[in-house]
């Protein structure tokens, strides 16, 4: 059945919690602490997001955020090759005046190079001026982005808050859009992170669905409920919500990296001391641009004036009985196609342009003014030949290995008869791999039947959007929001994070836009991402990945066995035998390798780049194949019993885990001896629907 989404008491209680998270924010025991000795870095941030719009930039030293040279401004519309220019020229004068001062040996000094001298203090040593001439960086200024997403968050605000109640997690939390993309739900990076939370598109098909017609890292709701539980899992590994929070940005590996190192989860420790390769400026100060989001979000009319949030719209939504296409609904449904864009934005260019249909259990949004509708419906009213059983087929489809025709024709809800006849083969033939195929249109169903699956599914379906972690039945809004600029995270230097598959599909995004919605904020491609230089907040620099194992070799030339890995994966990503492995490691014949155990590995023959290189390819690989049938809806705790094991722990969602996946859950535990009473955090997943 259709759904109208009402406003209810606990829509006044999620905005008490709001109200309460930000009285929280500085209270002494507040989950996210705001330590003193990071307060010079918040009150930084506090100055991009407030006093300085995208038109004008601080050049700043990047370590003593105190430091701040040169406020820049650029007229409107400045390209920005030109804006380079001038972030170079006065870049070049800072410099020239730090080395004047290091060399005065304490003579009297221009006014200029004094009040140079003076914000360093007693820190500016000459040894220190000489070092800081490498060190000066350029932050673009981000007020009118942050006012805009203040505007914006009403919309969400409530939806989000709920959300994190039912996780149980820090209410603060839900400032967390203001770094990543001032709210903009129709934001993309320039390497593809989209949407409100940012999500890349391996991480959010881990919570997401994300296929050639639906990328719900677009919409508002489903990606607050993926971010959730991202956040829920990093705090579960990591052990505190600083950690948490900036693994957010910089992957749930690196953090637990820089917390082993350093033997502490001291944040203040970890963004002072730590100097992994990766960990950069963007990941030094996520969590105080975190804080300062936070503290502006608590009283914006101190650094704003008065301003007023987008109020919340309601909508119905009707669960699609069949696959459909979106000239059909428009038909049906009587209703604007701008106004429909605007309640789905998760649906892609290619379903309004006709390529692909809308998919069958896909969740349609509706206003509420319009007529009440029901999944049976809407069936009727479509008619039978407007009802289709699979998402309409690419013309060609290239035969991969153990593929047949009646697994093609399942695949692409058509009849196995016609995949036949259509190609001259007769129902019972063998394809052979690199075969091309064209495929027949699918089919449509009889309206009864499509009555009978919208009957059948739409309680399940229900139950495990509600599972994600936010009550369904909620409150909902339409991207409503003024046309500001093309706001939203668009990191400065954040190429390096990205894999192989992920800078694919940076280049797929760049070229399928999501066109703007009525009233909405416009999404920013690659393109544009590129030209607007350093945007909200710090840059992401690496991958913001869920998956916590160390891929690396130690200073002793060791490793540790993950979930998946066998000597002989070893030995091929090393060029050696696999006896020559078990020869240096003193293993027997046959003698399987354990979770969690230490193994020495000989690099003679490839880099230690490049083995850790292929073996995190391997993992990445493989769990890419697994997201793409598969999505993670909660997590549930399981105390070990007498008797269970890996297989018996693998079995219990009923889709069989992976043994890594299991292991990414719980990288305190070992697995190989498990023991009973051992706490376990156990995901559960669910299968992905064929088409999506």
């Amino acid at each position: 059945m259709g759904r109208t989404l009402r406003r209810t008491s606990v829509i006044a209680l999620a905005a008490c919690i709001l109200v309460l998270a930000a009285t929280r924010a500085f209270a002494a025991d507040s989950p996210v602490p705001r330590p003193p000795q990071l307060e010079r870095d918040v009150q930084f941030w506090i100055r991009v997001y407030t006093q300085i719009d995208t038109n004008s930039g601080f050049l700043h030293d990047q370590y003593n955020l105190g430091v701040v040279y040169d406020t820049l401004h650029f007229p409107p519309d400045t390209l920005p090759a030109e804006r380079e220019k001038l972030v170079d020229a006065a870049r070049d004068r800072d410099v020239a005046a730090l080395k004047r001062i290091a060399d005065a040996n304490g003579a009297p000094l221009a006014p200029d190079d004094q009040h140079i001298k003076d914000l360093w203090g007693v820190e500016g040593t000459p040894e220190r001026l000489r070092a800081a001439v490498e060190d000066i960086r350029f932050q673009l200024g981000q007020s009118d982005r942050f006012r805009a997403g203040l505007v914006r968050s009403g919309a969400w605000e409530v939806h989000i808050a709920e959300t994190l109640a039912n996780l149980g997690l820090p209410a603060e939390l839900a400032v967390l859009p203001h770094v990543e993309s001032s709210f903009n739900p129709a934001a993309y990076s320039k390497v593809g992170a989209a949407g409100l939370w940012q999500f890349m598109r391996s991480t959010g098909r881990r919570y997401l669905r994300i296929d050639g017609a639906v990328d719900n890292r677009l919409d508002p709701f489903r990606s607050t409920e993926a971010a959730a539980q991202l956040l829920a899992y990093n705090y579960r590994v990591l052990g505190t919500w600083p950690l948490a929070l900036t693994a957010y940005n910089h992957g749930t590996a690196g953090v637990l990296h820089a917390k082993e190192t350093l033997g502490t989860d001291d944040i203040v420790t970890i963004v002072r001391n730590y100097h992994g390769r990766t960990f950069g400026f963007a990941s030094r100060n996520f969590y105080v641009s975190f804080l300062a989001a936070l503290e502006i979000d608590h009283d914006p009319a101190k650094y704003f004036g008065p301003l007023q949030r987008e109020p919340e719209a309601r909508f119905q939504e009707v669960q699609l009985p069949a696959y459909v296409t979106v000239t059909a609904l428009e038909r049906t449904l009587k209703i604007d196609g701008a106004k429909l864009r605007a309640l789905n934005p998760a649906l892609l260019e290619s379903v309004w342009e006709g390529r692909q249909r809308l998919p069958r259990d896909y969740w349609l949004r509706l206003p509420l003014d319009s007529q009440h509708w029901s999944s049976e419906l809407l069936a009727q009213r479509l008619g039978p030949h407007e009802l289709f059983a699979g998402q309409r087929p690419p013309l060609r489809y290239r035969v991969q290995r153990g593929d047949t025709l009646a697994r093609i024709a399942d695949r692409y809800g058509v009849s196995i008869h016609a995949l036949a006849q259509l190609n001259r083969l007769r129902t019972s033939a063998r394809v052979r791999p690199g075969r091309v195929l064209t495929l027949p249109e699918s089919p449509a169903e009889p309206v009864a039947a499509v009555a009978a699956v919208a009957a059948n599914e739409a309680a399940p379906a229900a139950a495990t959007s509600a599972a994600v972690g936010a009550a369904h039945a909620r409150t909902a809004v339409a991207v409503a929001a003024p046309a500001a600029s093309p706001g939203g995270a668009v990191p400065e230097a954040v190429a390096q994070r990205e894999s192989a598959e992920d800078a694919s599909a940076a280049a797929e995004m760049a070229t399928v836009t999501v066109h703007g919605h009525v009233n909405s904020p416009q999404p920013v491609s690659a393109a544009q991402a590129e030209a607007l230089g350093p945007a909200l907040g710090p840059a992401t620099e690496v991958q913001q990945s869920a998956d916590p194992t160390d891929y690396s070799v130690s200073k002793e030339g060791t490793i540790r066995v993950a979930a998946d890995e066998t000597l002989g994966h070893f030995a091929d990503w090393l060029g050696v035998p696999t006896a020559s492995l078990r020869t240096l490691n003193h293993l027997k014949a046959k003698r399987p390798v354990l979770i969690g155990e230490r193994i020495r590995v000989d690099l003679r023959k490839v880099p230690r780049e490049t083995f850790e290189q292929r073996r995190r390819d391997y993992h990445r690989a493989l769990q890419a194949s697994y997201f793409a049938a598969h999505r993670i809806v909660g997590t549930e705790v399981y105390i070990a019993r007498a008797g269970d094991s890996l297989w018996t722990l693998t079995q219990r969602s009923g889709a069989q885990l992976p043994v890594w996946l299991l292991q990414q859950y719980n990288p305190d535990v070992n697995l190989a001896e498990l023991h009973a009473g051992a706490q376990l955090s156990i995901p559960r997943v669910e299968q992905v629907t064929s088409g999506g």
